[in-house]
């Protein structure tokens, strides 16, 4: 039993992995506040639940090609498989909230290998013609899951209780493991290694993770640079971060084999990967404050959102084909005229946004999102040797995922500034001396005059109502130039685009080979 011969139950198993991984990076947000109230945790403790299983999957998805080599591939995903399923059930039996975020950085620790080694042997079992199209698949997993997992996390803490988000994935691991034990083969070209581990560089690459994530978790909260705490949080991240750059390019069998990035097509595609994760994982956090900011409620907003991801689930198949017909630069291009079109449609709404308004530009979003995902995730690995192939997916995905924290650390400081900064603006012109503002405030306050209230009480809430409304406005200016700020730094990053090989060629040499 091949892989050629079973390609399309190879692909059904890996995809399996890939999505059970990838819903449970979203599934716990909504029943966190559940979990808080059984745990007797504060909101700042109980985050980490959610965080700790992120910065587990970021560390070990550098070393999965060193630790495929060192255990044999197919023993390490059956391991990672065993990993996940088990602290899924202990993170449902757990008994306090230290357990539980134990178990979570458990589960991350195996989640964080399914994503990478899915996408690595869908790259090995399709053919070269098939690779464009192999990608829209892992794609339909990678988005389908973070897009679905709050709705199926809703659910199942409404009908039965919060440890179900984690029970549910017992079943399918198991289901999984058999799969990929039957399914999943070792590839010929993996050469086993045996000797010294690189401790040193393991240890630095953790230390500065840990350190970059706490920095993007608690900036926000702390003030930013304005806390010594981060201040020497952030010196320990670049500090690790160098070191372990050092180390790696020093030794001879590095934990991590930074050399890939010698290779011109794997380093472009991965800094356009890392503005895409960007902006990606900030649209995600970004989109469900702007609508809720609206009034919408938390269901209305999960509702109107998944259009988005529709689009992009059944897209990327389609990109695939499009990736064979027209190569990796046109697509990219293309993706990302739909994208910035989608941006600067966000960037112009108002606060009297109707479906419709909000309807278009996330299918514009969806598909130019579809588009540039899967010209990135073929084009990336598409000059890179199998024997390296799942080193370089590790990298390329620690990359995007770095990214996106640090979008989103910054989209939650420009939010939060952008708020101070055009409230201040807006203010200006609320006077005793401005004839519509006047006249805006007086109409308020007969109306509350209307209802019963003094006229005292009526003139004191009607300055409220009229500060409310300057919060939501400034708000809604804050979110427009956040999403053309997006729109800029995507189209900055053409001249990166314009580098990668549009199509490998049979003449081109390959880094490894």
């Amino acid at each position: 039993m091949t892989a050629e011969r079973h390609k399309w139950m190879v692909c059904l198993t890996v995809l399996l992995g890939a999505i059970m991984s990838a819903i449970d990076t979203s599934i716990v947000n909504v029943a966190l506040p559940y979990m808080r109230g059984n745990l007797g945790a504060s909101i700042e403790e109980i985050t980490w639940v959610a965080s700790g299983y992120i910065l587990s999957s970021v560390i070990v998805m550098p070393v999965i090609a060193f630790l495929s080599a060192r255990f044999g591939r197919r023993p390490f995903y059956l391991f990672s498989i065993s990993i996940f399923t088990i602290s899924s059930l202990l993170c449902g039996m757990a008994w306090d909230l230290p357990s539980l975020i134990t178990f979570r950085v458990i589960q991350g620790l195996g989640g964080g290998v399914l994503l990478p080694i899915s996408q690595a042997i869908l790259r090995e079992t399709f053919t070269e013609k098939e690779q464009g199209l192999a990608m829209g698949i892992y794609g339909m997993a990678v988005v389908i899951g973070p897009a679905f997992g709050p709705a199926l996390g809703g659910w199942l803490t409404d009908n039965f209780s919060w440890p179900w988000i984690f029970y549910v994935n017992i079943p399918i691991g198991i289901i999984n493991f058999w799969m990929a034990s039957v399914y999943i083969q070792e590839p010929s070209f993996l050469v086993r290694e045996k000797g010294k581990v690189d401790w040193l560089g393991l240890m630095l690459m953790t230390i500065s993770f840990v350190a970059m994530q706490i920095v993007f978790e608690k900036g926000q909260d702390k003030g930013w640079f304005d806390s010594s705490f981060i201040v020497w949080w952030t010196v320990t991240a670049v500090m690790g971060l160098v070191l372990f750059v050092w180390r790696e390019l020093s030794i001879k069998k590095p934990v991590v084999d930074l050399s890939l990035f010698a290779d011109r097509n794997f380093i472009c595609g991965t800094l356009v990967g890392a503005v895409f994760g960007l902006c990606l994982f900030s649209t995600l956090f970004l989109q469900p404050l702007f609508l809720q900011g609206l009034g919408y409620t938390a269901t209305q907003t999960g509702t109107i959102l998944i259009p988005r991801s529709l689009v992009m689930a059944i897209g990327m198949p389609l990109a695939g084909y499009l990736y064979n017909a027209w190569g990796a630069r046109n697509l990219l291009l293309l993706g990302l005229i739909i994208t910035v079109t989608s941006y600067w449609q966000f960037a112009h709404l108002s606060l009297d946004v109707n479906g419709w308004d909000l309807l278009v530009p996330q299918l514009f979003q969806g598909m130019g999102f579809g588009m540039m995902f899967v010209a990135l995730s073929t084009v990336v690995l598409s000059t890179i040797a199998k024997p390296k192939l799942t080193a370089a997916v590790g990298l390329y995905n620690v990359t995007r995922q770095i990214m996106g924290s640090v979008g989103i650390a910054i989209s939650a400081s420009l939010l939060s500034n952008g708020q101070t900064f055009y409230r201040s603006v807006l203010i200006t012109h609320i006077t005793p001396y401005n004839a519509m503002a006047r006249q805006w405030v007086s109409g308020v306050q007969q109306g509350f005059q209307h209802h019963g209230m003094s006229a005292i009480a009526a003139h004191q809430a009607a300055i409220m109502s009229i500060s409310s409304e300057i919060d939501r406005q400034a708000q809604m200016l804050s979110f427009n130039h956040i999403f053309i700020l997006m729109a800029g730094i995507f189209v900055l990053s053409i001249p990166l685009m314009m580098t990668v090989q549009n199509k490998r060629s049979s003449s081109e040499v390959v880094v490894g080979e």
